[in-house]
């Protein structure tokens, strides 16, 4: 049975006075999620999904099988976004990514709309395992733009695909799988991190003979000490063989760690 051990962290970084980031990990299941900038209310609606998706995976410790009760699940969160806005008219416009990783104990399923990634290391080999719904990723895409030019473009943090508490959301999620094995390495991380440190320099991160917490500290100090303009969150997840039915307890980071609790009855 496969599952996961985490280490996480979230910063808001030297150059922003709140965090937009929302993550969450557990033994079954991770994601960041990043409140998307020029949005109003990032932060609550990076923080909203991440509730809403840990209260409904509350009654299966974390666990998922299905990628219908995956995308169900991911849906009832994007709908939260909706009712938010409805509420208050200044939330209108509120965004978020989700990247995120949820284990059945035999298969991997990675859920993903937005500029967040998912990388996979196996046998020391990273590999990224999402693609940015992003503009400079369709430019690349399309041959206008070099992969070094995208890292610098003044456009690229556009993304074209994000949860916005539309129905049309759900058709344009991203849902894979992987066969997990004992020692994979899962990053999932928002884009403050990727933006800004560049990827050789993630890699060697990713690489190292650390535990997951050594690995994940590593990387949000690599981005701030690179002068990251963003929030920055980060999940290292280590896949292992779980045996018999691990303890539930979940983390949160950036907004959605504020007060859990008391939003889990959304």
């Amino acid at each position: 049975m496969f599952g996961f051990t985490t280490g996480q962290r979230s910063a808001s970084g030297e150059y922003r006075d709140d965090n937009q980031d929302s993550l969450y990990a557990s033994r079954w299941s991770a994601f960041v999620a990043d409140g998307v900038g020029g949005h109003a209310g990032g932060d609550v609606a990076s923080a909203t999904v991440t509730i809403r998706i840990a209260a409904t995976l509350d009654a299966t410790h974390g666990r998922l099988t299905s990628d219908e009760r995956l995308r169900e699940l991911i849906a009832v969160a994007n709908s939260d976004l909706a009712i938010r806005a409805q509420h208050d008219p200044q939330l209108a416009g509120l965004a978020t990514t989700l990247t995120g990783v949820f284990s059945d104990g035999s298969s991997i399923r990675i859920a993903h709309l937005g500029d967040s990634r998912a990388y996979r290391v196996r046998n020391g080999r990273v590999t990224q395992m999402t693609r940015d719904d992003s503009l400079v990723q369709d430019l690349v895409d399309a041959g206008k733009l070099t992969a070094e030019e995208a890292q610098s473009h003044p456009y690229r943090s556009v993304v074209m695909q994000v949860l916005t508490g539309s129905a049309d959301d759900a058709v344009a999620l991203h849902i894979g799988s992987d066969v997990p094995q004992a020692g994979d390495r899962w990053l999932l991380t928002s884009d403050g991190l990727t933006d800004y440190v560049p990827e050789a320099v993630v890699f060697d991160c990713l690489t190292r003979a650390a535990a997951p917490q050594e690995i994940a500290d590593l990387l949000v100090e690599t981005a701030i000490a690179m002068q990251a303009r963003d929030n920055v969150s980060v999940i290292v997840a280590d896949v292992v063989d779980l045996t018999g039915e691990p303890p539930y307890e979940p983390v949160f980071g950036g907004s959605a760690a504020l007060d859990p609790a008391s939003v889990r009855g959304l």
